[in-house]
């Protein structure tokens, strides 16, 4: 950022990428029961609430901070942006919008079983450790134009976080879904899937359309100035999206004999993660190529969940960790060398990108795993079982909206499947 329009571009895409807490807000309650959309919805507003100010108070020095041989920062804690650079504030704040969104992928996932305030907690482990602390061997150095982490220094390249940010949301949700299992009818006692269905699928639509939108500052803002490369990137971001979406579309005609409406947005999220990483590397017929296969490896993965009977409520997990992994090792794959810029050829670039991938999955994976089961073993994590048939939005907050409960008050909708 050297002038006032680099300033006001990173200002306006920050703005861009707030708006996706709206999509996945939308997105996750369309596609999770009416009995769940007020606890789903304040999850949404709540993980960001708690991620804002974690991150400010930890999150921000651990990741951006003086480093310590690349593993972790040592300063800007508590940070004062009245008192410090504009550029910093501007920084923070747009680095604040990518910390949110990791932590918001997981509200998602666990949707419709989980402790409203076990859910908070782990929201915070994210933001103020979790993150920060892959972000600053991803990043470090960012503000600077320099390579301060570990992973970064070694020529990882992550342009905008398809696994810093995306992975890093997927690995954490899969990680907390082993430990609080399944929802109660989502598979029979033979262990077959049973499909629940969302309360509002238009309403998904619309959320997804959101996401779109905010990710143009997702991607577009990554650059950090407003540069003749953002038109491409900005091009590069939508047409990746759409080949996802269509890919998804395809494969779910040709196994399913129809389009799946909840595939079909899903591929086109998955799209948009996998050009993430890559997207101011490759040219626009790469970056369709790239969305197209990410929106089949979404399908994939969703199929490789329902195999080992991991109840991922929305699809966080094919979309955020399958096409993020897909996309990060697209950028050795696929990449202009000149253009990342690493010094490396396709073959190191691409053992960078795993070792990357790996670090990220050990980590975050491994931090969130001990850490639920720390909480789990304190607490339940999960609603018992009248809680979760009855529906979280009365259990948990007491709320009750005039379409999808009965004047009995048992919350049983006509869409619900409940097996008792």
């Amino acid at each position: 950022m050297n002038t006032d329009v680099d300033l006001l571009w990173v200002l306006l895409c920050s703005a861009l990428v707030f708006l996706m807490q709206a999509g996945f807000l939308m997105r996750e309650s369309g596609l999770t029961r009416r009995k769940n959309s007020v606890n789903v919805a304040i999850k949404n507003l709540s993980d960001f609430c708690m991620a804002s100010v974690a991150f400010w108070l930890v999150g921000y020095g651990l990741m951006f901070g003086a480093s310590s041989s690349g593993w972790i920062g040592t300063s800007s804690f508590v940070p004062d942006f009245v008192a410090t650079d504009h550029l910093e504030g501007a920084f923070f704040l747009f680095q604040l919008m990518f910390c949110g969104t990791a932590v918001t992928i997981m509200s998602g996932a666990v949707a419709e079983r989980m402790r409203f305030s076990s859910y908070l907690l782990i929201a915070v482990w994210i933001s103020a450790l979790v993150y920060p602390v892959i972000g600053h061997w991803s990043w470090a150095g960012l503000l600077q134009g320099g390579a301060n982490g570990w992973l970064n220094s070694d020529g990882f390249v992550d342009f905008a976080g398809s696994t810093v940010v995306h992975s890093t949301g997927g690995w954490a949700s899969l990680a907390i879904l082993i430990v609080i299992g399944p929802r109660i009818g989502r598979y029979s006692r033979s262990g077959e899937p049973q499909r629940i269905p969302g309360s509002n699928v238009s309403q998904a639509a619309v959320g997804a359309v959101l996401l779109f939108i905010g990710w143009l500052g997702f991607n577009g803002g990554s650059t950090l100035a407003l540069n003749e490369t953002v038109p491409g990137i900005l091009i590069n971001t939508i047409i990746g999206a759409s080949a996802g979406a269509i890919s998804a579309g395809f494969l779910g005609q040709a196994v399913q004999n129809r389009v799946n409406a909840s595939q079909f947005i899903n591929g086109c999220l998955g799209g948009l993660v996998a050009v993430t990483a890559n997207c101011a590397f490759v040219s626009t017929p790469v970056a369709a190529l790239i969305g197209f296969i990410g929106g089949m490896v979404v399908i994939a993965v969703e199929q490789l969940l329902e195999r080992y009977r991991i109840d991922d409520a929305v699809g966080a997990i094919p979309v955020h960790l399958g096409a993020g992994i897909w996309g990060t090792l697209a950028v050795a794959l696929y990449g202009d060398p000149e253009l990342l810029g690493t010094g490396l050829d396709r073959l190191e670039q691409l053992a960078v990108q795993v070792k990357g991938i790996i670090a990220c999955g050990v980590w975050v994976f491994g931090a969130t795993y001990v850490f639920t089961l720390a909480i789990n073993r304190i607490s339940p994590l999960r609603v018992p079982a009248e809680h979760e048939i009855l529906g979280l939005n009365v259990n948990e907050h007491n709320e009750k909206e005039d379409i999808g409960h009965l004047p009995d008050g048992t919350g049983r909708e006509e869409n619900s499947i409940i097996c008792e």
